[in-house]
């Protein structure tokens, strides 16, 4: 799907507040409403648009410990990156997990009560996984800028 500068302006601003209207959306982009809904329905359709979500603050919800892993495997065949693909998505602590290029073979962002429910899901949960060499901990002291989608444009 070839898109414009009218569609990144409403991807920009779904991003920022997936909750406002068509109405809105209209009056910021300078289109009228017919269009903007014809445009939208066309992203979700091509799946540009992959879904909608809430913004939780996760401290409100009991969940304060915020963490990134670095993980390596012991072995890097098929099988077993398919196999701890596999098994991470098990673990709901585990909010985001990327494979990634470089000195380590995945980045998992945890999510946890507190620093016992972490230590069960580092200890026990991804120790007790097949393969895993190492996991190296960070914990986020404080957000400095947390944006799930970068600002996009035609030119991007």
């Amino acid at each position: 799907m070839k898109l414009d500068d009218y569609d990144f302006r409403i991807l920009d601003l779904l991003a920022t507040n997936s909750k406002m209207t068509i109405s809105e959306l209209s009056s910021a982009c300078g289109l009228s409403r017919t269009p903007v809904f014809e445009r939208i329905k066309k992203l979700e359709e091509s799946n540009v648009i992959q879904g909608y979500s809430a913004d939780i603050n996760h401290e409100s919800v009991g969940l304060a410990i915020h963490a990134f892993c670095t993980v390596s495997l012991k072995e890097h065949s098929t099988a077993f990156l398919s196999t701890f693909e596999k098994d991470i998505l098990t673990h709901t602590e585990v909010i985001n997990c990327h494979h990634i290029a470089g000195m380590f073979d995945y980045l998992i962002e945890i999510r946890c009560a507190d620093m016992n429910a972490y230590h069960d899901l580092i200890s026990i949960k991804l120790a007790g996984m097949e393969n895993i060499g190492n996991v190296q901990s960070s914990f986020v002291l404080k957000p400095v800028k947390a944006k799930t989608t970068p600002k996009l444009s035609a030119n991007s």
